[in-house]
Order: structure tokens, then C-alpha cells, then sequence
């Protein structure tokens, strides 16, 4: 009876060490790949807070956390078991499908610059294609899903980035609970970050009112300088849309074999860096993105009228024969 308890207790003691191990890996592989994705998260961290700039206070963190679970889903839903069936079945068909969800981050962040220098034309172009709702319900949702269709796009670009960080001989399920791992915890990060961010004002108000001079101080420039840093944040969040949309493309096409752009990126990139020599790695990676950011600015100019011209009246028709056939 006690050597089976022992041997027992020894079997126990070995799952353990298994299983002890493996969380290890699945760490190491999600410390890894979250490192590689960090770009792109940052990225996400920056687009989403302009979602929710212009709704009232108490609307704020509900659409934060719509929008995050909206993310989550996403993630785990959609995105975890494509990757791994792609990955097996048709590893061919990634590149072209996160060209065009880089080309659909042009567009966004493009249609953000042209309403911005030519906000009658961009009024015009959103009547056209029947994109701004009125009621606040509807324009709420109409919010949120724009806001998780981005992430769907940024989302993607991380998983396959974590995919790619990811031995290849390891099995389907490690590569499964590392990518829900990175996930869970990229989607935490961002989204608890942009809640901060969006109540920031709010703690500010409740420092303002406390009985201590350096809290009544931090919370007057919290509230004074947010605004203003909802604003540039807004503006980093469509450049982020450009440039990683752009970057997406250009790395697309490098894997098709037209590596001319992105040569002729790296190189300018490393050339200016070179000339400056101070902070070699941030200035590289500044024209990088910059570059980029022209390219993802001319695919997004080539797709607005596009979309106006023959993508929305197709959408129309499609819809309108539809609701034709229901009412019959």
C-alpha cells in the first residue's frame, strides 16, 4: 500500500514537473512574441482612444469595454483558430489576406486626413457611402464597430506575428495556448491603458478637489493638458492607421519578391539614421514608419474613390435587393 502511494506520489510529482515546464515555454513563447508585436500594440494602444473623444463622460468606459470585448473576440474567436487552420492547411493565403486588411488601415487613416483638409469633399464622400449616422445610439455603434474592425485588422497583424515567433515543431495545442495567452494579455494591456487614458480628466477633477497643493496641481494639469493630449493622441492614432497599414503592404509585396520598396525603405531609413548617429535606432525606425506612412497615404488616396465610386453603390445594391427580398 505505501509503495503505491509512493509511486503515486512520484507520478504526481512528474505531471508537475511536465507540466511546470510547460508553462515555462508557453511564457518564454508569449514574452517573445509580445516583444516582436510590441509595434503593433502600441499602435492599437494609440488608434482606439479616438473612438471614444466626443461622447459624454458616463458613455466613455462602457465603450471601452465594448470595444475590448469586441477585441477579445476577435482574438479568440476568429483570429486564434484561422491562424492555426491557415497556418496547416493554407500558409498562402496569410499574406494576401493581411494586405488587404493593411490597405482597409490606409483607407482609414487617410479618410481621417482627407476630412481633415477638405472637410466638405470628406462629408460628401461619408453621405456616399452612408457612414454617419445620426441618432446617438446608432452613431455610438456605428463607433464601436468601426473601432472593432480596426482592432480586427491590428489584432490580425499581432496573432500572425505571435504565429511567426512560435517554434515550428511545436504542437498545435502549444501554439493554440500561446496565442490565447498573448491574446488575453496584449487585450488587457491595451484597453486597460486606454481606459486610463480616456478617465484621465476625471481623476484630474477629483485631485483638483483634494485638500493637498501637489494633488490640487497634478489634478489642474490633468485636466488642462488632457484635452490636448486626446487631440495629438488622435492625430498619432491615423498616422498609426497609415503607416502600419502601409508597412503591412510593403511587407507583402517583400514576400511576393518586390523588395524594391521595402530595400529602398530600409535603406533610407539607415542612411538618415547613419547621418544623425544620435539615437541610430529610434531615428531608423521614425523614417521607416514615416516612409511607410507616404506609402500607406497613397494606397489609402487610390481607395477612397474607390470606394465611393464603386465599391459603396455595389454595397447598395447588394443591400437594397436584399431588403427587397425580405419584405417579399
Amino acid at each position: 500500500m505505501s509503495i503505491g502511494l509512493i509511486a503515486l506520489l512520484d507520478d504526481v510529482a512528474g505531471l508537475a514537473k511536465v507540466a511546470a515546464a510547460s508553462l515555462d515555454d508557453v511564457a518564454a513563447h508569449a514574452a517573445k512574441a509580445g516583444a516582436k508585436a510590441a509595434g503593433v500594440v502600441i499602435d492599437d494602444a494609440a488608434v482606439t482612444p479616438r473612438y471614444v473623444v466626443g461622447f459624454a463622460a458616463e458613455r466613455e468606459l462602457p465603450i471601452v469595454w465594448r470595444i475590448a470585448m469586441g477585441s477579445i473576440k476577435n482574438k479568440l474567436i476568429f483570429l486564434l483558430p484561422a491562424a492555426l487552420l491557415l497556418s496547416y492547411f493554407a500558409p498562402w493565403v496569410i499574406t494576401p489576406l493581411l494586405m488587404l486588411g493593411g490597405a482597409y488601415l490606409c483607407y482609414e487613416g487617410t479618410e481621417k486626413v482627407y476630412e481633415a483638409l477638405f472637410p466638405h469633399a470628406a462629408h460628401g464622400h461619408e453621405a456616399q457611402i452612408g457612414a454617419a449616422p445620426e441618432d446617438p445610439a446608432a452613431f455610438e455603434n456605428a463607433k464601436v464597430a468601426g473601432a472593432i474592425k480596426t482592432d480586427f485588422i491590428l489584432s490580425a497583424e499581432i496573432m500572425a506575428i505571435t504565429l511567426a515567433a512560435i517554434p515550428a515543431e511545436d504542437s498545435l495545442a502549444m501554439k493554440a495556448v500561446v496565442l490565447a495567452a498573448v491574446a488575453i494579455g496584449i487585450t488587457v494591456a491595451v484597453y486597460g491603458a486606454v481606459a486610463l487614458i480616456v478617465k484621465a480628466d476625471d481623476a484630474g477633477v477629483a485631485l483638483a478637489k483634494s485638500s493637498t497643493g501637489a494633488g490640487r496641481a497634478l489634478g489642474r494639469g490633468l485636466v488642462f493638458g488632457m484635452p490636448y493630449f486626446l487631440k495629438a493622441l488622435a492625430v498619432v492614432g491615423t498616422a498609426a492607421m497609415i503607416w502600419v497599414g502601409g508597412g503591412i503592404i510593403v511587407h507583402g509585396l517583400e514576400e511576393y519578391g518586390f523588395d524594391t520598396l521595402g530595400h529602398g525603405i530600409h535603406d533610407a531609413a539607415v542612411a538618415v539614421a547613419d547621418a544623425l548617429v544620435v539615437a541610430h535606432g529610434f531615428v531608423e525606425w521614425m523614417v521607416a514608419a514615416a516612409l511607410s506612412g507616404v506609402v500607406g497615404l497613397l494606397v489609402g488616396a487610390a481607395i477612397i474613390p474607390l470606394t465611393e465610386h464603386v465599391i459603396a453603390p455595389i454595397w447598395h445594391a447588394v443591400r437594397g435587393k436584399k431588403a427587397s427580398a425580405a419584405a417579399h
